[in-house]
């Protein structure tokens, strides 16, 4: 609706509505003038009269016209804008975080046509299996395995026969632990709710029965997927692996068994027994593309899918994915990445910094936003830590970085420390406070329950603690920078770290 200067506008209620100025321009400009109506209502003039001299009161602006704008509607407009935000972030923090089996595979459709056919095999043909996926953290093991049991469900005969058992050495620390859960998740008939009764042997006896009495034809196949698979062979006697083996190596039920490990060496941990029963089938994933490909990895990642409620919003945050890819700044930033670390995690966890910067008032991610989560991804974390230490506790760290030039990297004890710390007391006396010597070992104990220096050998019980080697966990460019941005870092203790004959 348009309007000339000092046409008066009204809402269905009969109420004054909001007078907006809009221009051919980015953006819309809004003159809300209740106020001045309330004014010369103060004065005796009201209702249609008083909007009209407010209105006639609005400065006079070239090429402006007047628009009616409801409040309420422009309310629920950012409602529904923080609304897609809100989708946007769940979408690509699911994607960066879950290892989600939608998105697509990179570099890797050789070993994972490997994976796929050797499980089909097991699902389809009855066939035992078993195979160790090697790589790097962050390589894409676990998102390989995802994508090749979602494509293995999606088979209908597989999908209601397949049954899958995930363990992790992290959390199944012991074989009885793993096989409890192996025995939940079977739902074997030990089982009541979520608790496994029973003893190990037990247990154990009645899965290898419930396995073996079934044979190629007529049982369902079993898919073991052992994640940190080094940690199961430091198992006593590796009692899981070895059975595990053994019935994928009979014509039994159908099992297949697959490792992922980071450890190349992981053959050699295996007893003579277990490598024995192994298919020594290895699938390695190694990052191999280059930064054209880590580039459209980028812009996949970061893109929103067709299916995204939106189509508008989603074709403008794509759009402003691809000029970001294009951004000289943001290449910089993907190059120095690449350079550092190829894998995805790396990747993710810089997308994630930056999709916590996008707000509903600009709900797009800028070349700024990559360039602040750039900056914490490469943060030093000890050198944050001397930030917030007290004098006294970098008086300490200088004097072990002293005593480490001195002795060539040899351990310290808080007595050598303390003697350091007096020498520099007694010389600049003026300066700093000379504390008393348990104040002083209240501070160097401090430092070791922030982990910035350890003790050499364990601790006993006899031992003074005062005579206890340390070794210091910072290096002398992380102390020197950290001290160049210690707030109110006194000048002779800055000094004091610069000198290398403080000992003399």
């Amino acid at each position: 609706m348009e309007a000339k200067r000092g046409h008066v506008f009204e809402r269905e209620r009969g109420g004054v509505g909001e007078v907006v100025l809009a221009r051919g321009m980015p953006g819309v400009v809004v003159y809300r003038w209740q106020q001045q109506v309330k004014q010369i209502r103060l004065r005796g003039e009201g209702g249609v009269r008083a909007a009209f001299l407010a209105v006639s009161r609005i400065p006079r602006c070239p090429g402006f016209q007047f628009v009616e704008m409801s409040g309420r509607k422009s309310k629920s407009n950012s409602l529904i804008q923080a609304e897609y935000l809100s989708q946007v972030q769940r979408i690509l923090r699911e994607r960066f975080c879950h290892q989600s089996p939608h998105g697509n595979l990179f570099g890797v459709q050789v070993q994972y046509k490997h994976l796929i056919e050797l499980l089909k095999r097991t699902a389809i043909h009855g066939e035992s299996n078993s195979v160790l996926i090697i790589g790097p953290r962050g390589s894409g093991k676990t998102m390989l395995i995802n994508h090749a049991l979602k494509e293995l469900m999606e088979v209908e005969e597989v999908n209601e026969n397949v049954l899958q058992v995930h363990l992790n050495g992290l959390l199944q620390i012991n074989d009885k632990t793993a096989l409890k859960e192996i025995t939940r998740q079977l739902n074997l008939e030990n089982v009541v709710g979520d608790k496994v009764f029973g003893s190990f042997a037990e247990n154990l006896s009645f899965l290898l029965e419930a396995l073996k009495k079934g044979d190629r034809t007529s049982s369902c196949p079993v898919i073991f997927i052992l994640d940190e698979f080094d940690l199961f062979a430091h198992h006593k006697n590796q009692t899981l692996l070895y059975n595990l083996f053994d019935i994928s190596q009979s014509a039994q039920t159908p099992v297949a068994v697959i490792g992922l490990t980071c450890r190349l060496d992981i053959l050699e941990l295996l007893e003579k027994r277990v490598k024995s029963r192994f298919s020594h089938r290895q699938i390695h994933l190694m990052n191999s593309f280059g930064f054209p490909q880590y580039l459209k990895i980028f812009k996949e990642q970061l893109s929103l899918p067709a299916v995204f409620p939106d189509k508008i919003f989603a074709e403008k945050w794509n759009e402003n994915v691809q000029s970001l890819s294009e951004d000289r700044s943001v290449r910089e930033i993907l190059q120095k990445h690449f350079n550092v670390s190829k894998n995805l995690r790396s990747l993710h966890m810089l997308l994630m910094l930056a999709l916590n910067r996008i707000t509903p008032s600009y709900p797009f991610v800028t070349a700024a936003h990559l360039m602040e989560a750039n900056q914490l991804c490469s943060m030093d974390s000890k050198a944050n830590i001397v930030h917030g230490l007290s004098v006294l506790e970098i008086c300490l760290i200088i004097a072990m970085k002293h005593l480490n030039d001195i002795y060539e990297e040899e351990p310290f004890n808080f007595q050598m420390v303390y003697n350091e710390f007096q020498k520099f007391v007694q010389r600049k006396a003026h300066s700093v406070y000379n504390f008393e010597k348990p104040v002083v070992m209240k501070a160097f104990e401090h430092l070791q329950q922030l982990e910035l220096i350890r003790p050499m050998e364990r601790t006993s019980v006899n031992a003074q603690r005062e005579y206890q080697l340390m070794k210091l966990l910072l290096d002398n460019t992380q102390i020197m920078n950290a001290l160049q941005k210690y707030p109110n870092c006194p000048t002779d203790v800055r000094q004091w770290a610069t000198s290398s004959l403080s000992w003399l």
